[in-house]
């Protein structure tokens, strides 16, 4: 791979939100598997490799959307209560044949800052989101508040010290569904030399 291919693979990576993914076309375990394994070559200090992924696929989406409903009634305080966001939650995972979901687990010991093991595992999300641009596939990175919480690490099994750090939604674009066209501001406006 050249410069020039990396550069066009980065350029033409886009989010595709899971309502434009097809939910119908499962993604064949091997490539799912060299997505999560790209994903593992991300940065990491230390060797710590502090991701960890919990896959959903057919039935388990179900109950992903059911518990992220659930979870999402139980965290937010009902002045900021959404029902569009409410409905989404249980929507969104049933939208995409694949669900990921994505935390930091803590090293013992501590030696490595926190922040630097989150930016480990976003790294990973990096390489695993340009990995599908890659072999068509499209990506979606969500984010949603109640991810911090207490009640969803209690539901996701992991520790009070580890770092849930979003639910990657990966599928194939529905048939005629475009990637959404999208600028940046040019290098030099973003860039001092000292």
């Amino acid at each position: 791979m050249t410069l020039d291919d990396l550069s066009a693979l980065i350029r033409q990576h886009r989010s595709l939100k899971p309502a434009a993914m097809d939910a119908a076309r499962p993604i064949d375990r091997a490539v799912l598997m060299t997505l999560l394994e790209n994903a593992t070559w991300a940065p990491t200090h230390g060797l710590t490799e502090p991701w960890r992924f919990r896959v959903y696929e057919g039935a388990a989406r179900l109950s992903l959307a059911e518990n992220l409903q659930r979870l999402y009634s139980e965290v937010t305080p009902a002045a900021e209560f959404r029902e569009d966001k409410f409905v989404k939650m249980g929507e969104s995972p049933l939208q995409a044949p694949t669900v990921v979901a994505c935390w930091m687990q803590r090293t013992v010991g501590g030696k490595i800052p926190a922040l630097e093991e989150i930016e480990a595992v976003a790294c990973a999300l990096q390489n695993a989101m340009l990995s599908a641009t890659a072999v068509g596939l499209g990506s979606f990175w969500s984010s949603p508040p109640l991810l911090e919480s207490a009640t969803f690490k209690h539901w996701l099994g992991v520790r009070d010290e580890d770092v849930p750090v979003g639910l990657l939604y990966l599928g194939w674009p529905k048939a005629g569904s475009t990637a959404p066209m999208s600028v940046r501001k040019p290098v030099e406006e973003v860039t001092t030399w000292a």
